[in-house]
């Protein structure tokens, strides 16, 4: 294997596309596998048509100690050997490949669709056309466990309450758990195919929806990606007020899920509190742009509010005094055994088992690992003012809750340092056109991890390849495995420590 099999380039660092190298399948195997043994991730990987019977398949390593990304490319026609027995990390995108375009990855030791495909428009219908029948498991054929006292217990897809539909499959003896299965993809909305093929004016709008609780992630990942294509600069301050509402948003959402699991435990005066709370963070969200998820801040060249000497000071004020009331609220959380009990050792996942099923953000860095693209691939405002790295080591629901609570403390410092350095005036600068055949790939830090963006032009300038993948891509498998050996009755909390996106996962 040679590094000529890849090309290395920088977070949100537009690079032509035919400086991608293009091997052939077994060094493109080999590289990715190799990659990932020695401790590096796979961010990123999907395929797109070339022509009528050949695909080439594209693969981004994260490699977060040099703070890099590796790329490199293969072309394949109907078939190639999986690369998921050798790196578990690439399951569910090879699942993926295959439902959208038809290409078998031979040897794939759960071999079905990742989504309910018979919701897909007729455009997405190349897992029916491209496959054998007779080999592939249905979306609803799960594994199954044997024995007497074998049972199984089946949640979802429709779920109480306001919530998306995904279906969880337990397979128990009483009630300990064996194994869970979980179904997705029941609402496939094809945001990537109408990104490249429909209105441009209302691509910021499928980024503000795509995971609506992560509007401001989205967004700004979204824009730093076309800012490159189009050699557009931000102005320091749009690039500070993007910091002050994704941190914004980090402490909504941590807040709302530390109450979710207070919740789950009948913990109710953190519940309480909590759920108060979210809605405060989501207020100063809306003082600064009129709307509580952020949607119409962020856009290609900066933002469109800006911030007043009278508003920082009323932001200052309320911030101070909302996270006093979430000091408050998590310590009675903290403070209480009974509570604290029901965290710790729960739904634990090995260090080991992090590292192989590629886990990020919150779920990663709960078991001890530093990985954060603010930190790792850090791009505007992150540049030049870090936010210290938040871990815990016990890799439990503890651990994840705990991870939650030093993040909306470094949230609020960043967001206070901020507020009281800002400058400069300008906030919006017009972009240009997009340079043709170029590619980029624009990373960030959401409230639940990793957010990879690549965008590809063609020979007009116009996007002609766009894909996206959700922290919760990454996670879903980081859930089930944490309930091996589990009591079924702790999936709730299990869950909820997660807090995955059933909609991210549905594109």
């Amino acid at each position: 294997m040679s590094e000529k099999n890849y090309i290395s380039i920088h977070n949100s660092e537009a690079f032509p596309v035919k400086s991608i190298p293009i091997v052939d399948i077994d060094d493109f195997r080999e590289t990715v596998i190799t990659e990932i043994e020695r401790g590096k991730r796979l961010a990123s990987f999907f395929g797109r048509p070339l022509n009528e019977s050949a695909v080439c398949l594209t693969a981004v390593i994260a490699d977060d100690k040099r703070g890099c990304l590796q790329i490199l490319s293969t072309e394949v026609e109907k078939s190639y050997q999986s690369l998921t027995p050798d790196c578990s990390q690439a399951n569910c995108f090879e699942r993926e490949i295959a439902e959208q375009w038809g290409i078998v990855p031979l040897g794939h030791p759960w071999f079905k669709p990742l989504r309910f495909h018979h919701s897909y428009r007729k455009e997405y219908d190349a897992w029916e056309r491209g496959l054998d029948e007779e080999i592939l498991p249905a979306h609803t054929d799960f594994y199954q466990v044997s024995g007497d006292e074998v049972h199984e217990v089946a949640v979802g897809p429709v779920h109480a309450g306001v919530i998306e539909p995904g279906h969880f499959r337990f397979q128990c003896s009483g009630e300990r758990v064996f194994h869970l299965e979980i179904a997705l993809g029941f609402q496939h909305r094809g945001i990537e195919r109408a990104i490249i093929s429909g209105d441009k004016s209302k691509i910021p709008h499928y980024m503000e929806t795509l995971a609506g609780d992560t509007t401001i992630g989205h967004s700004v990942a979204y824009a730093q990606a076309m800012e490159a294509l189009s050699g557009c600069l931000v102005s320091g301050r749009a690039q500070i007020l993007r910091g002050i509402m994704l941190e914004l948003e980090r402490m909504a959402n941590h807040v709302g899920d530390i109450g979710a699991l207070a919740n789950d435990v009948a913990f109710l005066p953190t519940a309480s509190y909590c759920g108060r709370l979210r809605g405060d963070y989501l207020n100063m969200t809306a003082m600064i742009c009129g709307n509580r998820f952020g949607r119409n801040m962020v856009r290609p060249g900066g933002v469109m509010y800006n911030l007043d000497a009278s508003l920082i000071s009323q932001l200052s004020r309320k911030l101070e005094e909302v996270f006093s009331d979430t000091e408050n609220a998590i310590g009675l959380m903290w403070d209480s055994p009974s509570a604290i009990g029901r965290f710790e050792d729960t739904g634990k996942i090995s260090r080991e088992i992090a590292e192989e099923l590629g886990l990020v953000g919150v779920a990663a860095r709960a078991c001890g690992f530093e990985r954060d693209v603010r930190f790792d691939f850090p791009t505007g405002i992150y540049c030049f003012s870090q936010i210290p790295v938040a871990t815990f080591s016990t890799c439990d629901v503890f651990a994840r809750a705990y991870v939650r609570g030093l993040e909306i403390q470094r949230s609020k410092s960043f967001i206070c340092e901020q507020l009281e350095t800002i400058t400069g005036d300008d906030i919006f600068t017009v972009p240009g056109d997009s340079a043709p055949d170029m590619a980029v790939v624009s990373m960030l830090e959401g409230w639940r991890g990793e957010i990879c963006h690549f965008a590809m032009t063609g020979a007009d300038g116009n996007l002609l390849h766009y894909k996206v993948v959700d922290p919760s891509f990454h996670n879903w498998n980081g859930l089930a495995a944490s309930m091996r050996n589990e009591e079924v009755s702790n999936f709730p909390i299990c869950n909820k420590s997660f807090n995955l996106s059933y909609c991210g996962h549905d594109l």
